[in-house]
């Protein structure tokens, strides 16, 4: 039996599954788990996501642990922060290509996902975090970014934003902070992730 892939997920509170109290309900974890036998095995060796953290900290913290965690997988999934943090559009792409670069420096492009960022303003505490409106047009706009430099080079991108959406009137996809997505949602997330993550896994390389 061939050793299980190594997947590495890069990230902010989305991936690392902040308020929730079992670390199984992150979508990570949920994903490794979802992943059935016609796919390879993959073994999720480090979650490397932090709260708060934009782009340019997964840079700065997240990126320099690869030689060390030597994934054959990985995910990322960041943008909300440097949308409440205010980090220009410029910005955010220029570090979109170096966090993608420096993966496909290791890795083949469908060893890659990247996952798009949900809608925090329609959580109870949304409003918390900057206008809603402006808001949502800052996560729409980075995520249509994200989308668009990973399909300049051949990494697969998994739009779960409308899936967050829900959340507004369904109060059992919010974590108990009124904010973060809740091990539900995750589950809905992965309902759509693991379909494209066995694809990609199944084919040779």
């Amino acid at each position: 039996m061939a050793a299980p892939l190594r997947y590495v997920a890069l990230g902010d509170s989305y991936t690392i599954g902040t308020a929730l109290d079992d670390p199984a309900e992150r979508w990570p974890d949920q994903l490794v788990a979802a992943l059935g036998p016609e796919s390879p095995t993959v073994k999720l060796v480090a979650n490397l996501g932090v709260n708060g953290w934009t782009s340019g900290d997964v840079i700065r913290t997240e990126l320099p642990e690869l030689g060390r965690l030597r994934p054959e997988f990985a995910s990322v999934l960041v943008g909300v922060n440097d949308v409440v943090q205010g980090v220009p559009v410029a910005q955010y792409r220029a570090n979109l290509e170096e966090i993608l670069g420096t993966l496909l420096e290791t890795l083949p492009a469908h060893r890659v996902i990247t996952v798009s960022t949900p809608d925090y303003t329609v959580t109870p505490s949304g409003a918390d975090y900057g206008n809603p409106v402006e808001q949502a047009a800052g996560i729409r706009r980075n995520n249509e970014i994200l989308r668009e430099m990973g399909d300049a080079r051949g990494i697969a991108f998994v739009d779960i934003h409308d899936l967050s959406l829900r959340a507004a009137t369904d109060r059992s996809l919010v974590a108990d902070d009124g904010l973060h997505p809740s091990g539900a949602q995750y589950a809905l997330w992965v309902e759509r992730i693991a379909p494209v993550v066995a694809r990609l896994l199944g084919r040779s390389g």
